[in-house]
């Protein structure tokens, strides 16, 4: 693979050294997803900005976690899994969601199991989704917006997993008690 650096404040390109100040600042650290990116301050920055976008959806805190993790356990993300469990945890979404997202286990409401295999329908269909994927979405009280969200979440979670696989970024310290793998 390829030999990432871990950059840090001092080590950054000078663009991405607010971006980092910026990830320090919300995390008290500086995430290896983010230490990463920072080679290019671009992706840095299109990643916060876009995280941002996610946090301010229409979802609530359970169902943004579910298109989350039900995306980084598909793409098998040995980083990000453990990291959204963590967050998850500070976001107070129940260990119930949290553990039937990593186990793939059902979800404990219909409602949330339809997003999970909207999202689903989504990666594996690459966005070429039938009209029952849709149906069974929509009765489940999700409309037009919760569709685009769902693209949108899907980005930023592209960037994040891909970045991870090729980069192999270790977990960081505080996640790593979340450790997972697709194989457990």
């Amino acid at each position: 693979m390829a030999d990432f650096k871990l950059h840090d404040i001092e080590s950054a390109p000078e663009g991405a050294k607010p971006f980092l100040e910026n990830s320090r600042k919300n995390s008290g650290m500086i995430p290896g997803l983010h230490a990463v990116m920072a080679e290019s301050p671009q992706v840095l920055e299109a990643y916060q900005k876009l995280h941002q976008l996610v946090l301010d959806n229409s979802f609530n805190n359970d169902e943004t976690t579910v298109v989350w993790q039900t995306i980084n356990v598909e793409n098998a993300c040995h980083y990000c899994v453990p990291a959204h469990t963590g967050i998850a945890k500070m976001m107070k979404v129940s260990d119930d969601i949290v553990n039937a997202l990593r186990d793939e286990t059902p979800l404990p409401s219909d409602k949330l199991e339809a997003l999970r295999n909207f999202t689903l329908a989504v990666m594996r269909k690459q966005g070429n989704v039938s009209e029952e994927d849709l149906a069974a979405f929509f009765e489940a009280g999700y409309g037009n917006r919760q569709v685009l969200e769902v693209i949108m979440t899907l980005s930023q979670k592209v960037m994040s997993n891909y970045i991870n696989h090729i980069a192999e970024t270790p977990v960081d310290e505080p996640f790593k008690k979340f450790a997972w793998s697709k194989d457990q």
